[in-house]
């Protein structure tokens, strides 16, 4: 594996970001070190290059934008509800920015900070201190490292964090995919295949109810190989609920698990299998994408992305019969999650 630095642009607060270069095999993985971002994914197919992760050419792009696209999402990933939870006897107040909810981290999450970035053999290493006080809600300093690698036509992501004090932590990647290119439009004619008997259904603001439900005789069966169109346009309430998927399927009981095959996306005859150590995954088909204009011009409106995005299960932190996603002082988080690309 190869890597490359270049300049990428300067934050509006004027620091600088720099865009790393990962090469083996004839995949190449781009990255940006504003949110430890996924900003390209070139993945030959035939005899052409296909670029299947969407992302934008400048700075600015990434910080206008509401997508989240590429990006590392913390403290916590998903949805927590009424942006509060309770801890050690007491409860912290997160930012509100969903809703009544806390999304992906709040309002400067782990997405919206710059980390340090430094080559080591065959592996991008991104850092970040995260004070205490800079996401509002979250005790302690933590400390979070994201490896970025590739092998063999595989992108490994391996997730590790420490904190000076107790804290709830949920380390996710949130890009999109287009399988047929990042600029290639709906991604109705994916197919898409889910290792999971279970779903955590949602209630109108998209938090969990804390019921597991069989996704058998439903849509959300995905076990097999399946078309996600029919899906996408079903009256399911829980389709519906979600305009479309987004949702957490179950992988586990446990916090974690042994890596393992979780998910297979197939699109014009290209598969990517999405193995990971954590015990959910989110399928998000991008129902509320916005029409941000992103690399070439192209226009990422809604459900031209796909997202799957490995986890512990939404708002856990308030549910005590889930995976619970305490990481203690002392002690290390660490999950790992790869994406294998095959013609197919």
């Amino acid at each position: 594996m190869t890597i490359a630095k270049k300049p990428f642009g300067e934050t509006k607060d004027g620091k600088l970001v720099d865009i790393y270069s990962l090469e083996d095999g004839g995949v190449i993985v781009k990255i940006i070190t504003l949110g430890a971002c996924i900003q390209s994914l070139l993945v030959p197919v035939g005899d052409t290059v296909r670029d299947v992760a969407l992302g934008f050419d400048t700075v600015e792009g990434y910080e206008t934008n509401q997508g989240y696209h590429g990006a590392v999402i913390g403290r916590i990933a998903n949805r927590v509800a009424n942006a509060s939870y309770n801890m050690n006897g007491k409860t912290y107040k997160l930012d509100a920015n969903n809703v009544d909810n806390s999304l992906h981290g709040g309002l400067v999450g782990f997405d919206k900070q710059v980390w340090t970035a430094k080559e080591e053999q065959n592996a991008l290493v991104l850092t970040l201190l995260d004070k205490e006080g800079t996401s509002a809600g979250y005790p302690g300093d933590m400390e979070a490292t994201v490896k970025y690698s590739l092998s063999g036509g595989e992108l490994k992501i391996e997730y590790t964090a420490k904190c000076t004090e107790d804290t709830p932590i949920n380390l996710t990647n949130h890009w999109y995919f287009n399988l047929a290119g990042h600029n290639a439009g709906d991604v109705g004619n994916h197919k898409m295949q889910i290792f999971s008997h279970k779903i955590t259904p949602v209630d109108e603001t998209l938090i969990p109810t804390g019921e597991l439900m069989d996704v058998t005789d439903t849509v959300f069966d995905l076990r097999e190989l399946t078309s996600i169109a029919p899906g996408l346009e079903s009256d399911d309430p829980q389709i519906t609920l979600g305009g479309g998927y987004d949702h957490n399927w179950v992988l586990s009981n446990e916090p974690v698990r042994p890596l393992a095959p979780a998910a297979v996306a197939e699109c014009d005859g290209l598969s990517m299998t999405c193995t990971t150590t954590k015990p959910g995954i989110q399928f998000y088909s991008g129902n509320m994408m916005r029409g941000d204009v992103g690399k070439d011009g192209a226009v990422y409106s809604k459900r031209t992305g796909l997202c799957l995005e490995t986890q512990y299960w939404p708002n856990s932190v308030n549910t005590p019969q889930f995976p619970a996603p305490l990481l203690k002082k002392g002690e290390t988080y660490s999950h790992k999650t790869t994406y294998l690309f095959r013609e197919v």
